[in-house]
């Protein structure tokens, strides 16, 4: 077994995605008793779950900003495609990327 602190490098730098077979909603039958990893080392003398808990707050935070700022973005995109002399001139663009089946 290998334990690492954090996210080993060829892990860090990959998208994170969500497996829905892996889900416990989905995975856990109702009424099954289930723990959380941080809370299970904590137990056992791990002392870094408010250290973690911190860490998780701010990255919610970040993660937040970064969402509204993607969805500001989107809408603006969106507006501008939607002007004429704009789509007029990606028009062979698009074109060509269609071509590639995209």
């Amino acid at each position: 077994l290998v334990t690492y602190e954090g996210v080993p490098p060829p892990y860090d730098k990959k998208k994170k995605m969500v497996i829905p077979s892996a889900l416990k909603v989905l995975r856990l039958k109702h009424g099954r008793r289930f723990c959380s990893l941080g809370r299970l080392g904590h137990e056992v003398g791990w002392k870094y779950q408010d250290i973690i808990e911190a860490l998780e707050a701010k990255r919610k935070v970040k993660s937040e900003a970064f969402h509204a700022k993607q969805l500001k973005m989107d809408k603006v995109k969106a507006e501008v495609l939607k002007d004429p002399k704009v789509a007029k001139q990606i028009a062979p663009l698009n074109a060509v990327i269609a071509s590639y089946g995209y």
